[in-house]
């Protein structure tokens, strides 16, 4: 026996008529929005495939650990003094007419210091998925709520987007900054039923994790490592079956943004080839991912050395200045710190286009207005599009 994940898509058992049952249920799909549900079972090999055979399954994939993209230490690393966060001006938030008013952001992570003076006068909604209670006692949660939509703190600004006025925080990842992948599901499903515009998770999948965990249990290590390879690839099928139910809910309106870190592996100090790729959630399909930028010399920018490649777009991500929990600010690199600029930088979008009235504001449409207006010749040298992807994230103007 095993913990697996289900993910079920219910619209197709509540949306046929009395006497449309002996129809087709695929039907259903065009009359209204996919309703996933995320749930998690104890099943055997012959359990496994008699849940797999029922008709509203979408995918089983086996339960893997999850943690957070743990952020280095960055002192000086951006922020004047007493200046704002570097980040701020580096998108073109500071001089953007837009402050993200209307749009509802979630960020799934560690959770948030709600008392924190950054997020006075916000309406925070509290969800806990990882079962260690509400509130961020580990940090990382609190500092990447404050760069998307933090108020400013002792006259410094940290906020991209900090005319935000509502936020879901679902708490997946544990004090310990760990979790399960069926936390990530359930707190996207939940972002998607409260109504959120943009979702932003600075987290990722431990695929090392569950090998140790395995061997630990006196699994094979060659077993352990094929079994947790299997579990990857169900989670990464799983990633796609929920994103393209989020695609098909935005022919009703009711898509969210997805913003996913790419990750802190790579090492191109030790060596310019030591490159490792972005991994779950940043790699599924129809996540913005996101890659880590650095100051460089003359005010230009670069990649930052531990930022994974392939991220669809770059933002500022080392020595970034925001809320720790229990007051104050800190600075903090990686692409932790990179994702929340994107999430912002796409809280502002989704005002432009609903108060500019040309375009319906979809997710599809904020989407391309990051990739079009993303720009590359702010880099101090030639980057390969590998590493900084479309480029550097702008706010309207």
């Amino acid at each position: 026996m095993a913990e697996y994940v289900v993910l079920r898509n219910m619209t197709a058992t509540r949306t046929a008529a009395p006497f449309d049952l002996g129809r087709p249920r695929a039907g259903a799909a065009a009359v209204a929005a996919p309703e996933p549900r995320v749930e998690v079972h104890d099943l055997d090999a012959r359990g496994v495939r008699e849940v797999a055979r029922e008709p509203e399954v979408a995918v089983v994939a086996r339960r893997m650990p999850t943690t957070l993209i743990r952020p280095l230490d960055a002192a000086g690393g951006g922020a004047a003094a007493d200046g704002d966060a570097w980040g701020i001006a580096a998108v073109g938030a500071d001089v953007s007419s837009r402050t993200g008013d209307g749009v509802t952001v979630a960020v799934l992570d560690t959770g948030i210091d709600r008392v924190h003076p950054a997020f006075a006068g916000v309406d925070i909604v509290e969800e806990d998925f990882s079962g260690s209670g509400n509130g961020d006692r580990q940090g990382h949660g609190t500092h990447c709520a404050g760069t998307i939509f933090g108020r400013d703190v002792a006259g410094r600004r940290i906020g991209v987007a900090r005319g935000v006025s509502r936020a879901l925080i679902g708490k997946v990842l544990g004090d310990d900054g760990g979790g399960t992948s069926d936390m990530i599901f359930s707190g996207i499903q939940w972002a998607m039923q409260r109504g959120a515009q943009v979702v932003s998770m600075s987290l990722g999948f431990d695929f090392p994790g569950q090998v140790k965990e395995m061997v630990d249990s006196g699994w094979p290590a060659e077993l352990a490592t094929s079994a947790a390879l299997e579990g990857y690839r169900g989670n990464l099928r799983m990633f796609d079956a929920l994103m393209e139910m989020a695609r098909a809910r935005a022919a009703f309106g009711e898509a969210p943004v997805i913003v996913a870190a790419a990750g802190n592996e790579s090492r191109r100090q030790v060596d310019p080839r030591f490159e490792i790729a972005a991994s779950l959630p940043a790699a599924a399909e129809g996540v913005i991912s996101v890659g880590a930028l650095r100051m460089a010399a003359g005010g230009k920018l670069g990649i930052a050395d531990f930022s994974n490649t392939f991220p669809q777009v770059s933002a500022p991500g080392f020595g970034i200045l925001s809320a720790r929990p229990g007051g104050g600010l800190k600075e903090l690199s990686g692409t932790s710190m990179a994702c929340p600029h994107v999430a912002g930088v796409a809280c502002l979008w989704w005002e432009e286009l609903k108060k500019a009235g040309a375009v319906i504001p979809t997710a599809n449409a904020v989407v391309a207005r990051l990739l079009a207006t993303a720009r590359t010749g702010v880099f101090a040298e030639a980057l390969d599009p590998a590493d900084r992807g479309a480029g550097i994230v702008a706010a309207p103007a």
